[in-house]
């Protein structure tokens, strides 16, 4: 498999060897960004005439829609929830679990951070296909748990995706403001970890990465929780994954 790479300030730089990984840290702080609101209406199924004989054909199912507005039980230190779209699937973790849900397909409009080694040109470009997911993520224990800024991590991958690093994604705040997405779940001025984590609370946020339609993809989620300090409890952390197929 193949790395993708940042893109250097310096365009004519050497691709580095497909040995590198970038790494990111558990304890990144996320950034906060606008919330808006957005909801989808179901395709209704036609009633046959009372004459005709019943259909035995089956019929398309409806996909499971997100709750609506207000039947969140929100942390205090978090953001707003607002969720819409399709759930794809849901990850149990035992004392947590996460609903993905595909919110929406936009045209990005800019270049993402990386480039495929191969073509030396962008892995999301201006135009490309975006999809946008939105996570749900609720403490499922009859405890409370301690998280750092990083609370649970949420890591998506096609199942064809050449490159050793994670997929690549694009910054627009117009339109997760749009779509009723935040990167982040952590509201400004919150305090510091670690941040109680009640039973049956719940958080949300968002990301976005390159669209392809019809591709199985795995999501692993990974809860790390606080020590008194806030630093990261590594002897208790938990991950687990999830399969789904993109639309």
């Amino acid at each position: 498999m193949k790395l993708s790479q940042k893109i250097a300030a310096a365009a004519a730089a050497t691709l580095l060897t497909a040995g590198l990984v970038a790494c990111s840290s558990d304890e990144e702080a996320p950034k906060p960004e606008p919330t808006a609101t957005q909801s989808e209406t179901p395709d209704v199924e036609e009633t046959p005439q009372a004459s005709e004989e019943p259909s035995e054909e089956p019929t398309e199912e409806t996909p499971e829609q997100a709750p609506a507005d207000g039947n969140f039980k929100k942390a205090a230190w978090a953001k707003d929830i607002t969720i819409a779209g399709d759930l794809l699937t849901t990850v149990d973790g035992g004392d947590f679990k996460v609903e993905v849900y595909q919110v929406g397909i936009e045209k990005a409009t800019k270049t993402g951070n990386f480039v495929d080694p191969d073509t030396n040109k962008p892995i999301i470009d201006a135009g490309d296909d975006v999809v946008y997911l939105n996570y749900l993520v609720t403490n499922t224990s009859d405890k409370e748990i301690p998280l750092s800024f990083s609370l649970v991590a949420v890591d998506a991958k096609y199942d064809d995706w050449k490159f050793i690093q994670g997929m690549d994604s694009i910054t627009d705040f117009a339109i997760e403001e749009k779509l009723g997405l935040s990167s982040s779940a952590i509201a400004p001025g919150t305090g510091e970890a670690p941040f109680a984590w009640l039973p049956g609370e719940q958080f949300a946020f968002g990301t976005n990465f390159k669209h392809q339609a019809n591709s199985p993809i795995t999501f692993k989620a990974r809860l790390t929780p606080a020590l008194p300090d806030g630093k990261l409890n590594h002897d208790a952390k938990v991950e687990v994954e999830g399969a789904a197929t993109i639309k």
